[in-house]
């Protein structure tokens, strides 16, 4: 990411192909996204040809296999070392420093960090964020004026994809939590508690980089998702979506169902590409952490990693 002379709270992400613009948890400062596949990404989305292309080929499920079966292949390791210096990764934190490990792309691209690089806030009064990357805060889903762009709003019942259960959370409260190619892909549990199932519902494989949702945020309801409900105490019923995207067909659950787990606990990944979790409380149950509710109301995500806090029991 690259810093950006201007300040948190004037932004330009309502319109559709300005700059993505972020805020720092952990810097302070405002930077502008350094987008992998960015020409790509606005030529498909943002111009009519591409178009054609988007619901032809790219959105299809097919064609992210194809991909995804490239960055199996043992020749794309030769990919490892220049995405870690394009986009200034820190081998230190991954677990296995040695990349001669990760006999392909993929293996390295669902990498395990270090624990102690991504530490767990321990208040039990707080829930956690549930991955690296850019984060979206909505205390009350009911009163969004905007989802990445004026006017968009969320349909949780289709998000969740049961009506009943979305209904629980019309308004509750909702993080978003996109992750890029360039972060950090196992997800996390923000709360302690016992998990459900996961349920699955197939769907397109849309982008979910703002280049995309600024146009259409109900790309995320309409992307293959999966849905996990955790019963966690004094928090509620919790529920986690995760949303694939193009080059992300696969969401890979490594918890067990019916076995408790403790906040920070790894949930599961994704293989290749950028991807989303949406993370859903029932109303009165938790208050948002600042940063995060501002970043809901300026359409300026917050960056931010797994562990740090999303927000405290109300």
């Amino acid at each position: 990411m690259v810093p950006l002379k201007s300040f948190f709270g004037k932004s330009t992400a309502m319109d559709a192909d300005a700059p993505i613009t972020l805020h720092n948890r952990h810097t302070g400062g405002t930077e502008i996204e350094q987008v992998y596949g960015e020409a790509w990404l606005r030529r498909i989305y943002g111009h009519p040809l591409g178009k054609l292309s988007l619901h032809a080929v790219v959105k299809r499920g097919l064609f992210s296999k194809l991909y995804g079966w490239a960055m199996d292949r043992p020749s794309s390791a030769r990919r490892i070392e220049p995405f870690i210096k394009t986009f200034g990764l820190n081998p230190a934190e991954f677990a296995e420093a040695d990349l001669s490990a990760y006999r392909t792309f993929n293996d390295f691209f669902y990498r395990k960090l270090k624990p102690s690089t991504r530490p767990v806030d321990p208040r039990p009064e707080m829930a956690v964020l549930p991955a690296d990357g850019r984060h979206l805060g909505f205390q009350d889903a009911s009163r969004v004026k905007g989802i990445f762009a004026k006017g968009q709003t969320f349909d949780i019942p289709a998000l969740v994809a049961d009506r009943a259960l979305g209904e629980r959370y019309a308004q509750g409260t909702v993080v978003c939590s996109r992750l890029c190619p360039v972060d950090y892909h196992r997800f996390h549990f923000p709360v302690a508690g016992v998990p459900g199932e996961p349920v699955l519902a197939q769907g397109q494989l849309y982008s979910v980089n703002p280049i995309a949702l600024r146009r259409h945020a109900s790309y995320l309801w309409q992307n293959k998702r999966q849905r996990v409900t955790i019963d966690a105490g004094a928090f509620g019923l919790v529920t986690m979506v995760s949303v694939g995207a193009t080059n992300v067909g696969t969401i890979i659950e490594t918890y067990q169902p019916g076995r408790a787990v403790a906040k920070g606990d790894e949930k599961g990944y994704f293989r290749f590409g950028g991807s989303f979790v949406a993370t859903l409380f029932e109303p009165g149950r938790i208050k948002l952490e600042a940063d995060l509710i501002q970043a809901g109301e300026t359409a300026t995500e917050l960056y931010a990693k797994v562990g740090s806090p999303l927000g405290r029991l109300a």
